[in-house]
């Protein structure tokens, strides 16, 4: 599926050919005649370099829009829509996200051929980290105390909202093995349902390598976190994923973008990923004790803090979940590989320096620093 004329950043920062084709004109046609609210001017300005999906951005006269397009084994009209209600209660309760745009039909996500689109309106504000890479570190100090904020804002509002689990495992960011008192036993018996995960690991010695890579995090996790409300949350909580005001509003966030990932979990498990996503150059780690802003970590958990007050029972779990949140998400990824793009070199990726790979590094001098810095911020 790997599309040569289009390029995008690849797993490790690189550039590489696109799993799907670029939006063009062709589809643009046709969505102007499902969409009122695009014009017959309107042109493409920009397409996004993310790899796992395509996206652009149009002009017409009445302004700009941006239009995502997945491929329907990844995200179904129905299966979009859960995100897009989570979206729609954040906005009725003062959370500042994009609007989602109707068709002619009042849906929010529209099917043709083998693709599904979503259309929003563009988010208000400085997007200082729109062409970052995954895992680009947040570099200040402020703004990572108002990313928390925001995010502990929109906790709050999500504090109301009642919604089932996402009907995909599929570049989905899911706790449900993280939860679980054998996370192995609890794969095994997923795994007739994901047949694209469950044809890469017949290949690897996995059990065997979670027990050793992996899992020895994962003690008395399951146990702790029994007590943790499940939150539908964000879940993808990177600086590239939020917009910035401008002035004596430029360290505070305007607008939050993409909720992709979003899925019911729970606050600390969206506050862990945002430390993770946000304080760990996870694709420049030689450069050891440089590789990790603790002050970032810090000024995240001080800045959620300051909204919505944790224990100190809390912020220790909260430590103790990071070398593991990542763990749901990473098999998600090697199933998307393995079974939609066809690419088991990427799966591999997923699998070795992702699955493996961060929770060892948690054991380095430098992910020992950060761990102990968060027990002591409790």
């Amino acid at each position: 599926m790997t599309q040569q004329s289009h390029r995008v950043q690849g797993l490790n920062n690189d550039e590489v050919a696109a799993d799907w084709p670029a939006i063009g004109m062709p589809e643009l046609v046709w969505l102007q005649a499902h969409y009122p609210q695009l014009p017959a001017d309107s042109q493409l300005l920009w397409h996004s370099p993310r790899p796992m999906s395509a996206a652009a951005i149009v002009q017409s006269a009445h302004g700009k829009l941006f239009i995502k397009r997945h491929h329907r084994l990844v995200r179904s009209a129905v299966c979009l829509e859960e995100e897009h209600r989570f979206i729609q209660h954040l906005a009725n309760h003062g959370v500042p996200v994009v609007s989602l745009l109707h068709d002619n039909d009042g849906h929010t996500a529209i099917e043709h051929g083998d693709w599904t689109y979503e259309l929003h309106t563009i988010g208000e504000g400085l997007d200082l980290y729109r062409d970052a890479p995954s895992w680009t570190l947040l570099t200040d100090v402020e703004r990572a105390r108002a990313a928390g904020r925001m995010l502990a804002t929109l906790h709050r509002a999500s504090a109301s909202y009642q919604a089932p689990q996402r009907s995909t495992q599929l570049l989905v960011a899911r706790d449900e093995l993280i939860r679980a008192a054998d996370p192995i036993a609890a794969l095994k018996t997923d795994l007739p349902n994901r047949p694209g995960l469950a044809r890469y690991l017949a290949r690897i010695p996995w059990e065997q390598q979670l027990q050793r890579n992996v899992l020895s995090w994962h003690k008395g996790l399951a146990q702790r976190l029994q007590a943790e409300p499940q939150l539908w949350a964000h879940n993808d909580w990177h600086v590239s994923n939020l917009l910035w005001g401008n002035g004596a509003n430029a360290e505070e966030v305007s607008t939050v973008l993409d909720f992709g990932l979003a899925s019911p979990t729970s606050a600390l498990f969206d506050l862990a990923t945002a430390i993770e996503r946000n304080a760990i150059a996870w694709l420049q780690l030689e450069r050891g004790n440089d590789a990790v802003r603790i002050d970032i970590a810090l000024a995240l958990l001080d800045g959620y803090r300051q909204i919505l007050p944790l224990s100190a029972e809390r912020v220790h779990l909260l430590a103790d979940l990071l070398p593991m949140v990542h763990f749901d998400f990473a098999l998600s990824e090697v199933e998307y590989f393995e079974g939609i793009t066809d690419s088991t070199a990427n799966a591999d990726v997923a699998w070795q320096p992702f699955m493996l790979g961060h929770p060892q590094w948690f054991g380095s001098t430098p992910g020992q620093a950060l761990l102990h810095a968060l027990h002591d911020a409790a």
